[in-house]
């Protein structure tokens, strides 16, 4: 059996009354030639967002100088975020008084909806966090290995929590993926970065910082919220950020608030802390395709990270990396050929 096709889905999320409206269907049907274009994209750009993220972040959590505090980051990232889904809700709407309404409607009037996003918004914050902890005692291409244990984690919630039914190709796939991530991981002494850092790194925190982070659910259950009420990306994006913020605050007094108080809230921050965050493209393809597809284009941007890093890092390119790769490649032929 396979999984929900796109067109599926898109009749889910724009009308939820479809199954009870034959015109509904008809809508559906007529966006399932856009929809695939949308979908690729969306992973084309999240592939290469994520890894150009990581070798800056990398950068400037290993640098000399300053170091900005992570809590602060992750603050800032949820609010570029939130006015940036506001500003395209404003242009969706075309003027103030339909913004304001949509909000007033969607968000004030529905306090029990946006309840909903509490729980992903809380780990969305806590896994943030643990990234940034995780990017600071690893090197990027060993940080984008490990990271993608989170595909096969996504996968067994989604089956779980989404209901989806995997073929046993896919699964064939999925554990192909996971020896080739598994084999990536086991580089040589020889692969690690000559370059020193000036921060003191712990691998084995990087690591568990990782591990712990994959274990979240938080993007099956916004999937879940997501694919099934009629609520936009953008708005249930704004609803995160807003929670996010609230939820990155106290992290931050607990944390780091004396030290805020100190030297203040941007300490540290120069235009590539500012081109460190990101997120955004992932909600666009939570939308437009699966969570464990969407795993698949982030597994892409290993190659991407390696090759950069061989240049910026001197990373070193080994025969584990390469028979790695080369099963995730595979992996991702034998998943889309059974989508």
């Amino acid at each position: 059996m396979k999984t929900k096709n796109s067109g599926e889905v898109a009749v889910d999320v724009e009308d939820p009354d479809a199954k009870m409206s034959s015109d509904s269907v008809t809508k559906g049907t007529e966006k399932q030639g856009a929809q695939p274009y949308l979908k690729y994209i969306s992973l084309l750009a999240l592939t290469l967002q994520n890894a150009f993220l990581i070798l800056v972040m990398r950068y400037v959590r290993t640098r000399g100088g300053d170091m900005f505090m992570s809590t602060t980051a992750v603050i800032m990232s949820e609010f570029f975020k939130c006015i940036t889904c506001l500003g395209i809700i404003l242009y969706q709407e075309g003027n103030v008084k339909g913004f304001i309404n949509h909000l007033y409607s969607n968000i004030i009037q529905q306090p029990i909806d946006c309840a909903k996003v509490s729980v992903p918004s809380f780990i969305y914050v806590l896994q943030n966090n643990l990234l940034y902890v995780a990017v600071s005692n690893l090197d990027a291409a060993t940080f984008q290995v490990t990271y993608q244990l989170k595909i096969l984690t996504t996968a067994i919630f989604s089956v779980i929590m989404l209901r989806k039914v995997l073929s046993r190709l896919q699964w064939v796939a999925l554990v192909i993926l996971f020896v080739g991530v598994s084999i990536v991981q086991m580089q040589p002494d020889t692969a690690t970065p000559k370059k020193t850092v000036a921060t003191e790194q712990s691998p084995m925190l990087g690591l568990l910082a990782v591990i712990i982070s994959c274990m979240m659910i938080c993007w099956v259950y916004f999937e879940k919220i997501l694919k099934g009420t009629p609520q936009s990306v953008w708005l249930r994006n704004v609803q995160l950020s807003i929670l996010g913020m609230v939820i990155g605050v106290i992290t931050m007094e607990i944390k780091d608030g004396t030290k805020v108080s100190e030297k203040g809230f941007f300490f540290g921050y120069d235009y590539l802390v500012f081109v460190s965050f990101g997120g955004l493209v992932v909600a666009v393809v939570v939308k437009y395709a699966d969570n464990i597809l969407k795993g698949f284009a982030t597994s892409a941007s290993i190659v991407l990270s390696c090759v950069a890093s061989m240049y910026f890092f001197d990373f070193q390119l080994s025969l584990q990396f390469t028979i790695g790769a080369c099963l995730v490649m595979l992996s991702v032929y034998m998943y889309s050929r059974n989508m």
